[in-house]
């Protein structure tokens, strides 16, 4: 059976402070970044929503302008029957005939005048609809222009940064075979609850490099002593000695 080495305290501790090292040196990179990588999706979700819009607007135009096409094919028949009742009239042969045609040639004619002014009304909507389209599309180019920048501003700190943020994740993928895994599991858990990533800090100035809680002067000489791994009462962030943080140096 292989022997399983056991690491002392000192040396797990070592191995903590390198990985919080070598993580906060990742964070500066993405501090560097800022917000751009949410800001860049937020502007491609945006786009993909406006284009969609203006998607909807033309469908809807193209509606309008087929029922407008429908309403012209409906004169034209219209005005086709009055011709042709206008002609039938010339060989009425009694009032009765004559009133039944001028009837039907009065109801076409109402029928071309509903479709006139259904081709009015819809042509008005796709000038309304058409200014919503335009103002859509400017909308789009100049969301499409601030992308482009936002991409080329975070593509440009990702291609000066991109040797030293591989660099340093391997650099942390090797600190975390190094770290107890019950250590870690902790580690992480506390990096998670700060902002600022920092989960195992140094005594500096008899406080907690944390959150500044004053450690007592006992407490300080157990951790100096490396004999068991001790966490800040304040904010439960784990404390180390400075002598120990100073030896170690992430290049």
């Amino acid at each position: 059976m292989a022997n399983v080495k056991e690491f002392s305290v000192e040396e797990k501790l070592t191995s903590l402070v390198t990985l919080q090292k070598i993580e906060s040196k990742m964070d500066e990179i993405h501090i560097l970044k800022g917000e751009l990588p949410m800001e860049v999706a937020d502007l491609e979700d945006e786009i993909t929503g406006l284009h969609s819009r203006q998607t909807r607007i033309e469908e809807e135009i193209n509606g309008v302008t087929e029922f407008i096409q429908q309403r012209k094919d409906a004169i034209k028949e219209a005005e086709a029957l009055v011709k042709k009742y206008e002609k039938q009239s010339e060989n009425v042969k009694n009032n009765r005939e004559f009133e039944a045609i001028n009837k039907e040639m009065e109801m076409q004619q109402l029928e071309i005048k509903l479709a006139e002014k259904h081709i009015k009304d819809a042509t008005e909507e796709i000038a309304e609809k058409a200014v919503l389209l335009e103002r859509a599309k400017k909308n789009i180019a100049n969301k499409e222009s601030t992308l482009a920048n936002k991409k080329g501003e975070l593509e440009k700190i990702i291609a000066a940064n991109e040797k030293e943020e591989r660099h340093f994740s391997k650099l942390a993928g090797e600190a975390r075979e190094h770290v107890d895994s019950r250590l870690l599991a902790s580690y992480e858990k506390i990096r998670k609850s700060y902002r600022n990533g920092l989960a195992v800090v140094p005594v500096e100035r008899d406080a907690c490099g944390g959150c500044f809680y004053s450690i007592p002067p006992q407490k300080q000489s157990e951790i100096k002593q490396h004999k068991k791994v001790m966490v800040c009462e304040n904010c439960g962030r784990i404390l180390v000695d400075e002598e120990l943080s100073n030896n170690v140096e992430i290049k």
